[in-house]
């Protein structure tokens, strides 16, 4: 393939994706909003749980060492 067909193909893709970008629904104001409040509030609840998780594991292995006298 010579650097020729190279560019042409380059260019026909650069064509084709202008042409698919302006077939795209972008949200609006009120739905991206929206979509980052949930994102958030997904991030808060994920990260409480893995804390959670930690503090238990934390708390039991300490409670085990303890009885070992470790």
């Amino acid at each position: 393939m010579s650097v020729v067909d190279k560019l042409k193909d380059t260019r026909t893709f650069m064509e084709e994706s202008v042409v698919e970008l302006q077939k795209v629904t972008w949200p609006d104001v009120e739905q991206l909003r929206s979509a980052t409040l949930v994102v958030g509030i997904f991030t808060v609840l994920v990260s409480a749980v893995i804390w959670i998780m930690d503090k238990t594991s934390d708390l039991s292995v300490s409670w085990i060492m303890g009885i070992f006298g470790a």
